[in-house]
């Protein structure tokens, strides 16, 4: 979305997110228009932002929503904090810097985002071909991507290869891809790894293990963790990569996890807030089938891992759930 657009206009022009519900540039006036700031067109947050957009269209009565494909975390928080987007999803990490202003949101005023829910766990994948690699020491002085500029996943690998005595700067030659440019790039020989933020199964690495002569492996991330925890906190936990998620994954792999979280501009009427966090829930079945994470979401999981306040609309919903008060950070 181009700065100065409105979310009207972006629904106006043709965006090609899936399940996007077509709507007329000349509907009435009392239709509410939302803007759903994704991510790239190769990752979770574009197929459950296009779900998103709608389920909330067709079950939240006087609301139309859109879903705009974006650089993901970064760039996501830019836009709430610039008031082009209405709705965004972003990784927890990327929220906590957003919020305190520092890292890529230094020397500007915090971001005034609120969260509706921790939606699932993002995975830290770092994928190559090359059987030579096997942990992240081994990248040193190999060409990597580190994710699309203004990315959570820049955020996230730029941490890793630190905490891994690797200088992200100089160590190594960066690349910034997303998940289905890296894959052609491993395929081509263009980089020897990439890294991925992303959700269970991520569709450019189905596509790429499925390739003919190609051999998916992933190498483990979790060794990292001790030296994150350290600098960072509780925003980072260990998870496993199953066996079997992607084609030629024998063994289950380690890796770093964070939070994925649904947020919106703190300025948004509660009730609006409110009945979103609310679809969310009731129409999870319908979210599940546009992608597995969606399965994930739940009352428990939803209140655990954000390091935002949480919307006082979401908030009502979750007490009306009886979610215990002292789980939600308000």
């Amino acid at each position: 979305m181009k700065r100065g657009q409105s979310p009207f206009f972006v629904l106006c022009k043709k965006v090609t997110v899936p399940f996007l519900l077509a709507a007329s540039c000349s509907s009435p006036s009392n239709v509410q228009y939302l803007s759903i700031a994704t991510g790239d067109t190769g990752g979770v947050y574009y197929a459950y932002g296009g779900g998103l957009a709608k389920v909330v269209s067709e079950h939240v009565p006087g609301v139309r929503a859109t879903a705009e494909s974006t650089a993901a975390s970064v760039d996501n928080l830019k836009l709430i904090r610039d008031g082009q987007a209405d709705v965004a999803f972003t990784l927890a990490d990327t929220a906590a810097d957003a919020a305190a202003a520092r890292g890529p949101f230094a020397g500007t005023t915090p971001v005034a985002a609120r969260a509706l829910a921790v939606l699932y766990f993002n995975y830290l994948h770092l994928v190559t071909l090359d059987s030579a690699l096997s942990s992240i020491h081994d990248l040193r002085g190999r060409v990597v991507s580190t994710g699309l500029p203004g990315s959570g996943t820049e955020v996230t690998a730029r941490r890793v290869l630190s905490a891994a005595g690797i200088d992200p700067d100089r160590d190594v030659t960066r690349r910034g891809l997303g998940p289905g440019q890296g894959a052609d790039a491993l395929k081509d020989g263009k980089i020897a790894a990439l890294f991925w933020s992303g959700g269970l199964p991520t569709p450019a690495f189905l596509d790429l293990a499925h390739s003919p002569n190609v051999r998916l492996r992933l190498i483990a991330t979790a060794p990292a963790l001790d030296s994150l925890k350290k600098e960072y906190g509780a925003l980072y936990r260990q998870l496993e990569i199953p066996s079997g998620a992607y084609r030629g994954l024998d063994a289950a792999v380690p890796v770093v996890g964070v939070a994925n979280l649904l947020v919106v501009r703190a300025d948004m009427p509660e009730d609006l807030a409110y009945r979103l966090t609310r679809v969310l829930f009731e129409n999870q079945a319908e979210l599940a089938v546009v992608h597995p994470e969606a399965k994930k979401l739940s009352l428990e999981t939803a209140v655990t891992g954000s390091p935002l306040e949480y919307h006082a609309g979401a908030v009502r919903y979750y007490r009306e759930r009886n979610v215990p008060q002292t789980s939600l950070k308000q």
